[in-house]
């Protein structure tokens, strides 16, 4: 520091104290819970009460505008309010935080409506079916154990998984339970603080997306295409051959389409851990300073009518979004290479570039006399 009285230079040595920043971060917890006939049943009242509530103020709402009047999900809160008691009065059986809340979606359903139309899209929301609305969500006193969970009014519950949700430094916000085929989960949404993560100091890591193989790591991890809808797709014909044979309102075609459920959820079950598989592997085990991923043009990819089933089975958007937010958690920087950066007609040896590379060309061959499975090649020259 220059010391303009005594036109000297003086060393400052300055000491600081630094600590580590403490950061909040807002999670989602999903496990499975365990229940008896008793506890299910009421459970599927409150979701027939969570949905019975957004259609009313569905089907009011679009009434009310049909007459001029401006509707809004606070007015029709406080209008069901003054009339469940008398033409309601089996809603007193549920928690009141179900009814805030479903008229809490009612309004974010318009707000998203609202927001789409300015852009010139469609999308007015629709009234919910049993089929695709057995959830609901409640707010305010929510306790949780190891081995169970707390909800308003519902009591406790029990969860399959012990110590996995957190019960200690998290304020919960909210909880979302919902049933999936034949199984009860519940999704705790928290606010977290947490000391900000170190920065990963591992080697850059590269990782080239595709279809034979899911991914491919410049450290030459592969993570094989696990496929799981082709391997499932004969038994999934056969199961909805079947179903439209039953007749409709029938016990026997309600039993198979149970069976075509569990079958459908059992596909994205393998698909999703494969995915978490991957993204773990590439975030949080490896730990890198840098992920280097593409700017893959997925919808773009889905036109072409002959890899579209295999490119969606793969989901490499959602492989995208884990890397992305896993890596924030873990102080690891994600950069994206640009969309036509050539990285598998380039020679990873001596960076010569291939005019022509087809897709059946799964081993890349330079003259310089490099011989290397294309998918690494690419991943390299990400890295």
């Amino acid at each position: 520091v220059l010391d303009k009285r005594w036109q000297t230079c003086r060393t400052v040595a300055l000491w600081l104290n630094i600590t580590k920043m403490t950061i909040t971060i807002f999670k989602a917890y999903k496990t499975k819970l365990t229940l008896n006939n008793a506890e299910m049943s009421y459970l599927l009242g409150c979701a027939g009460f969570a949905r019975f509530v957004f259609n009313w103020g569905l089907a009011e709402w679009k009434r009310q505008y049909e007459a001029g009047e401006k509707p809004s999900a606070y007015g029709l809160k406080k209008q069901f309010n003054a009339i469940k008691d008398e033409q309601f009065p089996w809603t007193r059986e549920y928690p009141y935080a179900i009814e805030q809340e479903s008229f809490d979606h009612l309004g974010k359903a318009f707000q998203n409506f609202f927001r789409r139309v300015k852009k010139g899209e469609k999308g007015y929301p629709k009234f919910k079916s049993r089929r695709d609305m057995i959830k609901f969500s409640v707010r305010g006193n929510i306790s949780v154990e190891p081995n169970r969970v707390k909800l308003p009014v519902v009591g406790w519950v029990r969860l399959v998984e012990s110590n996995y949700l957190p019960t200690n430094g998290v304020k919960i916000l909210s909880a979302n339970i919902s049933k999936q085929v034949d199984d009860w989960f519940i999704s705790l949404q928290v606010e977290e603080a947490t000391i900000e993560p170190e920065k990963a100091t591992g080697e850059v890591v590269g990782v080239d997306m595709g279809i034979k193989s899911l991914a491919v790591c410049s450290d030459g991890t592969v993570f094989e295409n696990r496929k799981t809808l082709y391997r499932h797709e004969k038994k999934l014909a056969y199961l909805q051959r079947e179903l439209s044979r039953r007749k409709k309102g029938s016990h026997n075609r309600e039993k198979t389409r149970a069976k075509l459920a569990r079958l459908h959820q059992k596909v994205a079950n393998i698909r999703e851990n494969t995915l978490h598989t991957i993204s773990r592997h590439v975030t949080a085990k490896t730990k890198p300073s840098v992920v280097v991923i593409e700017d893959l043009n997925v919808a773009g990819m889905l036109e072409n009518v002959h890899l579209s089933k295999a490119i969606s089975d793969a989901s490499m958007g959602e492989l995208r979004r884990q890397i992305e937010y896993k890596a924030k958690w873990n102080g690891v920087d994600v950069l994206v290479a640009d969309r036509w950066f050539p990285s598998s007609k380039l020679c990873s040896r001596c960076g010569a570039i291939k005019e022509t590379l087809s897709l059946s060309e799964r081993v890349y061959v330079c003259e310089c006399g490099n011989v290397i499975d294309r998918d690494l090649n690419a991943a390299l020259h990400l890295a």
